[in-house]
């Protein structure tokens, strides 16, 4: 049984693109090994036949006959682990460096970056994000400071090539890729880029872009509405000076 993955059939555009199910599609097309996908129509995510899957009522999930997972990275580790490739160096050492920029990525640099996304789009119409922008603005700049001192003038992450973690961080620092945020840090920027140059990430967006096939769902519209009247712009993307 090919490994199948639930992703979502509709998303707004700022989103396309950026939907974790991307995780695992370019995890399976860098080993090599090809999947299905079920898709799920906004708001399928929350009912019990999704939540045996996922009991946080989120994409993406990932089954493989009888082994049903949750959460990209850890659906990515056990990609890298049962399919082989590069994704994880051979050496003990090597193989554990590359866990660990998984979980930097996920645990140091998302959260900050998914803040700004909740204060800048998803809840821009409540009364405490803007007084709070300023603070998570400087968290990310500092997370966003460290790593590009870390990553320096290397290709990757660590001397042992592209791995996992790489592909996670990748991931993450796309959600701000273009953006201001990233501009004073030119090596992520083109660390990104070389992210994004790879062939299993071209066939992994295609595939995903080509499954947003479905409708908006009842009351997207006056959300959106909603959030460009309070901002008198467009959401997405605010500027560091909103």
């Amino acid at each position: 049984m090919r490994p199948v993955i639930t992703a979502f059939d509709w998303v707004p555009d700022f989103a396309k693109g950026q939907v974790r199910d991307l995780r695992l599609r370019w995890a399976l097309e860098e080993v090599g090994q090809s999947y299905e996908t079920l898709y799920l129509r906004q708001g399928e995510q929350k009912r019990d036949a999704h939540r045996t899957r996922q009991p946080f009522g989120q994409v993406p999930t990932y089954q493989e006959d009888e082994l049903v997972l949750f959460e990209s990275g850890a659906i990515v580790l056990h990609i890298a682990e049962r399919f082989g490739g590069d994704l994880l160096p051979a050496d003990p050492a090597g193989r554990i460096r590359a866990i660990e920029w998984i979980f930097a990525a996920l645990n140091s640099i998302e959260p900050s970056l998914m803040d700004h996304g909740m204060c800048a789009i998803f809840e821009a119409d409540q009364p405490w994000s803007a007084p709070r922008m300023p603070a998570v603005l400087a968290r990310i700049d500092g997370r966003l400071a460290a790593l590009s001192h870390r990553l320096g003038d290397r290709e990757w992450l660590e001397d042992d090539g592209f791995t996992a973690g790489d592909l996670i961080m990748v991931t993450v620092l796309r959600i701000v890729a273009g953006d201001f945020l990233l501009a004073p840090y030119p090596n992520l920027s083109a660390y990104v880029a070389r992210g994004e140059a790879r062939p299993a990430f071209q066939r992994a967006l295609a595939d995903q872009m080509a499954g947003f096939t479905g409708a908006p769902p009842p009351g997207f519209a006056e959300w959106e509405a909603r959030i460009k009247a309070r901002q008198g712009e467009p959401a997405w993307p605010i500027s560091k000076d909103s």
